[in-house]
């Protein structure tokens, strides 16, 4: 005789383990559990009919058990706390109930409460659930693969998708629990001990465990075959990651750095089940592959129909999201059109609901009623306003041994090149006045800034001046200056001429490359423009394949570490130094810094890097700019947070509430 397990059996052991989970629950008071018992129940109820009617209901069953299954480890993982008895074996608990297992005695655990939405979409007027949400991007991001893609276009785009240990809150700049529920840190700086939120689950359901945050950090991050050397660069401080149990984990640090912390914390969580199947060259091969644990996602993870460079990239929403709040839009769709004056009749006609516009575009529609009518516009400095700067490639184009020289590995051709541009009729002409010069990496109102230093002011005299002193001198009267010398640098008599690598922005690429090329005439260079796609950008970069480029960087977070773009050790494993700038000082002095804890002391040491920076000009710095978006009326619940925007709060507003608004 075979024995069978009908669906009737099944509904006795339901409704057995219901009725002990109620005892269970009289004695402790569990109401969270109580809830998920009477959503238990009402499915029982569901089966029993099912079974009066005769119906196959297998496929209920499975889930039940399921769920069934999901509620015994609720029961057993929930601390109980009756007085002051705690059952033997049972995880050691606070009054309020919280676990402290995990933790280490002794040292305060810094508990979060749950990561929400600064802005509640749902209390906005004009709030409707669905609909799709538009950017326009004015640049091909060429992957938007984890670690691997360093562009702030990848970066909007994987901040909705990746969650990191812990972020920093969109209004108060404060560094706030996000996957992680609880932590840990030493006082002397050397470890950190987390809990991660056990409801947390990538968006395929897998819950997010503390092997998956190894796995990230130690396999994948520090896995020298994988090309996320960006990342290793200021993870230096990390000697190893140690599970401790599903929900907790371990981080030993091998110096106390300011930055452990939020280092350690901020990184994409990323989930080992899925990424694990790569091998590492596919993994560097890849241009779409992108699972994570956020309130968006990929439509489809499947590895032979990733995203490529050329379409819309589009993440929809997470219908599983672990979290607080689900984002009110079905999707977010980023559009690239590269040249500005179609992307602005494109975002005009409705082909975007936000655009990035040009400081012209800017200015001539600021007052413009017509375009106010249907669109705002913002305008706001945040921690990620950008810094734009002109890259001089101080060591061998190419890399070194068998490179060739620029005219930029001598710091006084450096800073001539500085003095020939007028940075701030740069502002005023290409830029359409908006922008403050800048004379370093951070902001002027940061406390990193050291506020003693000035621009170096334009002086075409004392450029030409720097210039002959460092061997370049119009001997022959054509207009062009050569090299005097006959060194291991350049043959005498070499002309000076150099690329400029720029990407294409309409007429803003025009206007730069116009200035440009006319004040290095000014003074006897030759500036040979190459216009090329930002996709090529990352590339060229890695390969210090150019000899002079423009571009800009972008702040993760309110103090950023120097190591990543300035260090000497960044030159190498096609790190960020990519105009592989080698100065000792500068470099000990990054080293010195990362290791003083006192913030006041911390910031009179980059004072002395900022120092260094102005006296080689590795960069000409050319501004600071404030972020400047145009967007659509019909989107609802835009907030200009201190941490820039936050698109997970976005929604589509009704059409009978779309009505312009201030």
């Amino acid at each position: 005789m075979q024995n069978r397990f009908g669906l009737k059996d099944g509904v006795m052991l339901v409704l057995l383990l219901t009725v002990a989970t109620l005892v269970v629950l009289g004695m402790f008071g569990n109401d969270r559990v109580l809830q998920q018992v009477q959503q238990v129940e009402s499915k029982v109820a569901e089966l029993e009919g099912a079974v009066a009617a005769g119906s196959d209901s297998s496929a209920a069953l499975s889930e039940l058990r399921g769920e069934l299954t999901a509620l015994r480890e609720a029961i057993l993982s929930r601390p109980v706390s009756v007085g002051d008895w705690t059952p033997q074996g049972s995880p050691t608990s606070t009054v309020s109930g919280r676990d402290e297992s995990w933790a280490r005695p002794g040292v305060a655990i810094d508990w979060q409460e749950p990561w929400g939405m600064g802005s509640q979409p749902s209390e906005v007027p004009g709030f409707s659930d669905g609909g799709e949400f538009t950017e326009i991007f004015s640049a091909q991001l060429p992957r938007i693969t984890p670690y691997l893609s360093g562009d702030v276009y990848s970066r909007r785009i994987t901040d909705q998708v990746l969650e990191s240990m812990a972020a920093y809150d969109p209004e108060t700049l404060k560094l706030r629990g996000v996957l992680a529920d609880a932590w840990q840190f030493d006082p002397d700086g050397l470890w950190l001990r987390v809990h991660l939120n056990p409801k947390a689950r990538f968006s395929d359901g897998v819950p997010v465990t503390a092997e998956d945050v190894r796995w990230t950090l130690e396999d994948f991050v520090f896995n020298e075959r994988i090309e996320a050397e960006r990342s290793r660069s200021i993870l230096d401080m990390i000697e190893d990651v140690e599970v401790l149990s599903d929900h907790a984990l371990e981080i030993t640090f091998n110096k106390a750095l300011f930055s452990n912390l939020s280092g350690a914390l901020g990184n994409y969580i990323l989930p080992k089940h899925y990424y694990s199947q790569f091998e590492e060259s596919t993994i560097n091969q890849s241009t779409g592959l992108l699972m994570g644990s956020g309130r968006f996602k990929m439509e489809s993870n499947d590895p032979d129909n990733q995203w490529s460079p050329g379409s819309d990239v589009v993440i929809v929403r997470n219908e599983r999201y672990w979290g607080t709040e689900k984002a009110p839009l079905d999707s977010l769709r980023f559009k690239v059109i590269t040249e500005s004056v179609a992307a602005l009749v494109g975002f005009r006609n409705g082909d975007g609901d936000m655009l990035s516009p040009s400081s012209s575009q800017y200015s001539e529609l600021r007052s413009n009623s017509d375009f106010l009518t249907d669109n705002a516009i913002y305008k706001w400095v945040n921690m990620r306003s950008g810094n734009g700067f002109i890259g001089w490639q101080c060591g061998r184009r190419g890399g070194p041994p068998d490179g060739q020289w620029t005219p930029f590995h001598d710091k006084r051709v450096r800073r001539a090149m500085t003095m020939t541009l007028d940075r701030e009729q740069m502002i005023r002409e290409i830029y359409a006045g908006v922008g403050v010069v800048s004379t370093g990496p951070s902001s002027p109102s940061s406390p990193a800034s050291n506020p003693a230093i000035q621009p170096w002011p334009y002086s075409l005299d004392e450029a030409r001046a720097l210039l002959k002193e460092s061997g370049w001198e119009d001997l022959n009267k054509d207009g062009v200056l050569e090299y005097q010398l006959d060194d291991e640098y350049f043959s005498k008599g070499t002309p000076f001429k150099f690329e400029f690598t720029i990407t294409q922005s309409g007429e803003t690429t025009e206007r730069i490359i116009s200035y440009l090329v006319s004040q290095c005439e000014e003074v006897g260079i030759l500036c040979e423009p190459r216009v090329v796609d930002w996709s090529f950008y990352s590339d060229m970069l890695k390969g210090r394949d150019f000899d002079a480029m423009i571009m800009g960087w972008s702040a993760s977070g309110p103090e950023s570490d120097p190591r990543q773009i300035w260090h000497r050790d960044s030159i190498q494993n096609q790190g960020d130094n990519f105009i592989q700038w080698d100065n000792q000082a500068a470099s000990d002095l990054i080293d010195k810094g990362r290791q003083t804890m006192d913030a006041e002391s911390r910031m009179l040491i980059w004072h002395d890097f900022h120092d260094i920076l102005h006296d080689e000009q590795p960069y000409t710095f050319v501004r600071v700019a404030p972020w400047i978006r145009f967007i659509n009326r019909e989107i609802g619940n835009v907030e200009t947070y201190p941490v820039g925007l936050e698109p997970a709060e976005f929604f589509r507003i009704g059409e009978s509430d779309a009505t312009p608004t201030s």
